[in-house]
């Protein structure tokens, strides 16, 4: 018998969208009044809007909300609230969020910066608080999370204006969502790293962060524990070291623990200078150089990258941070769902060996 292939050309089959004038037939009502509906206009009675919102399920209608806010010179006014701390990191977010309004007039978007005291929490508040509902449509806010930023955020939305954390999350408070890391996950890979990167050897381990307050710090040095606590059990995590972003300070704490543990065999720098703790490690004169894996690729990581004082960095890319923190401000406003798998920020892991240009 013999066998004889055929091939068809696929059918595509195109399905009409439904329309606005399809709700309207569905919900026996006039099109201004699905309008009045889609846009949140007054003036419609409850058992209508009921109607009209049961005909879109029912037709699966999804709105063109580019189309709709271009139809009606929509333009969204979008707040970026940063600490005024001078870094790299910081700078490199700036940089992403400068890229942003370069571009943003195209899409009907307008994107202001305002740096507040990193240590001032009523000044932070007091900022949130002047914020004119009239005037801005989403704040994406770096901060630390303590009460009175949670009431602040609280107090923003209960006018109305949709708030997006911003790497550092702030889960007890009232914002819409998170963009930024898995803290935890990023400490995790920092403890795998070191304890492969130490070869077996035993001895302790400094951990040196920004600040005792800042979740971020907070859930790096968890998810750090955790493999240190489970995998690799022959090093000795020490207390935190506190930089508080302070360059020479990290430098003076580090160098006075490196006198008193001559011993370490590795550093977890989690989010503070690493310039002040690649100055220590040189002042310490110590016998044999400690792993050190660090957060963040920065004009400097990447270059003590190159000079073998730092083994590995831990980064996210600052504009994806941007850009995600602008389409989900964007869905919040738009009542749109947010695309998670987009929003998704990736946990990059730097060697010298795949060292991208600074330019």
């Amino acid at each position: 018998m013999r066998w004889r292939l055929e091939l068809t050309e696929p059918r595509l089959t195109i399905v009409a969208k439904p329309t606005v004038n399809d709700i309207a037939r569905v919900a026996g009502v006039s099109l201004a009044t699905v309008d009045r509906v889609l846009n949140e206009r007054p003036g419609v009675r409850t058992v209508t809007i009921q109607k009209v919102q049961e005909a879109i399920e029912t037709l699966g209608y999804v709105r063109d909300t580019a189309a709709a806010n271009l139809a009606r010179q929509k333009t969204y006014r979008f707040v970026f609230v940063l600490p005024d701390w001078k870094g790299q990191f910081l700078a490199s977010l700036e940089q992403g969020i400068s890229e942003i309004i370069t571009n943003a007039p195209q899409n009907r978007t307008e994107v202001r910066t305002i740096r507040v005291p990193n240590h001032d929490h009523t000044e932070l508040a007091a900022t949130l608080a002047r914020l004119d509902p009239a005037e801005v449509d989403g704040l994406a806010i770096m901060a630390k999370e303590t009460p009175i930023v949670r009431d602040a955020i609280a107090d923003l939305r209960k006018r109305g204006i949709p708030v997006v954390s911003l790497v550092a999350d702030q889960p007890n408070s009232e914002r819409d969502h998170f963009v930024g890391i898995d803290n935890v996950a990023a400490g995790r890979t920092a403890g795998s790293l070191l304890g492969r990167f130490t070869g077996g050897r035993r001895g302790k381990v400094l951990v040196v962060i920004t600040n005792k307050q800042s979740r971020d710090m907070i859930e790096r040095r968890h998810g750090f524990d955790q493999v240190m606590n489970s995998e690799f059990t022959h090093l000795e995590p020490l207390p935190s070291l506190e930089g508080q972003e302070d360059p020479a300070h990290t430098e003076q704490v580090t160098l006075r623990a490196l006198q008193q543990n001559r011993d370490a065999i590795g550093i977890y720098s989690v989010g503070a200078s690493v310039l002040g703790i690649a100055r220590a490690i040189s002042e310490a004169d110590l016998p044999v150089r400690p792993v050190l894996v660090d957060h963040e690729l920065t004009e400097n990581s990447a270059e003590l990258l190159r000079q073998g004082v730092i083994d590995a960095v831990i980064t996210q890319n600052t504009g994806h941070l941007a850009r995600s923190a602008l389409r989900v401000l964007r869905a919040k406003v738009d009542k749109t769902p947010v695309i998670e798998s987009q929003e998704n920020i990736r946990i990059d892991i730097v060697l010298r060996d795949n060292l991208p240009s600074m330019k």
